[in-house]
């Protein structure tokens, strides 16, 4: 089984490297690793270049924001099972591409997922956010349960069938494409382990302005997706009431770690 893991960037030379790194340094064998580069200035290009003999496939051209780099992607990716790590993240550990393959070489599993742990930018050891996905079943959809996207991977297929991100979300496409993905399939299959570090500091919570936006678009999202303006309001509180407890499980994990 190949799995493609897609990066994209963009002016982000400061952690390229560690993702880079944290992609190749997998234990599974067959990865094919896919960056795409949005015409970077700040010497990311020079970085990514170091490793080229090491990149399965590598474009860099002006795109129109990380939504339309992930579907460049996903239209170059060759594997039978897709997902990203983001050039902010890394891989929890060296065996996280291994436990997705573990399940996804089950024949009634079409996608699989994790936990993720929000990580300080500077200090990529100490946890601000533990989010513990939990089982997936569709009636969790409507209380605004959704599973970290950069530990979600897909078979090939299920891009086939739902479609590739909308770019006409600026934050959301994502919450909109797995939307999709979950209301078409149930055999999604959960490793209860964390998969993936993510540095704070992303697009969606950079601002208060960006707060409103991607509440915005995550209510848009929710209705064009089939959900009643009721459904969509208590959706959509119930995914920014779910972020709450994470807080509380980091602080309990540094009390575990530094009694």
């Amino acid at each position: 089984m190949k799995i493609s893991v897609v990066t994209a960037v963009f002016n982000n030379a400061a952690t390229i490297r560690d993702a880079l790194e944290s992609t190749l340094s997998q234990r599974y064998p067959n990865v094919e690793l896919v960056v795409v580069d949005g015409g970077s200035t700040d010497g990311t290009q020079k970085i990514i270049e170091a490793y080229r003999d090491r990149i399965a496939t590598y474009v860099s051209e002006p795109d129109r924001g990380i939504y339309d780099a992930l579907n460049k992607g996903v239209r170059l990716a060759t594997g039978d099972v897709i997902g990203f790590l983001h050039s902010d993240d890394l891989f929890a550990d060296t065996e996280a591409l291994s436990r997705v393959t573990e399940v996804m070489r089950e024949p009634n599993v079409d996608a699989c997922y994790g936990d993720l742990n929000y990580v300080r930018k500077e200090a990529p050891h100490a946890i601000v956010r533990a989010w513990a996905a939990g089982d997936f079943t569709r009636g969790k959809l409507r209380r605004g349960w959704m599973p970290p996207h950069p530990t979600l991977y897909v078979r090939r297929e299920v891009y086939a069938g739902v479609g590739e991100f909308n770019t006409r979300y600026r934050i959301a496409a994502d919450y909109d494409w797995m939307l999709r993905v979950l209301q078409q399939t149930e055999r999604v299959r959960y490793v209860k382990r964390v998969q993936v570090l993510m540095r704070v500091g992303g697009a969606s919570n950079r601002s208060l302005k960006n707060i409103i936006r991607k509440s915005t678009e995550d209510y848009r999202a929710l209705r064009s997706n089939g959900f009643g303006a009721f459904a969509a309001v208590f959706a959509l509180a119930g995914k920014n009431i779910g972020k709450l407890p994470q807080f509380l499980f980091a602080r309990r994990g540094a009390r575990a770690r530094n009694p």
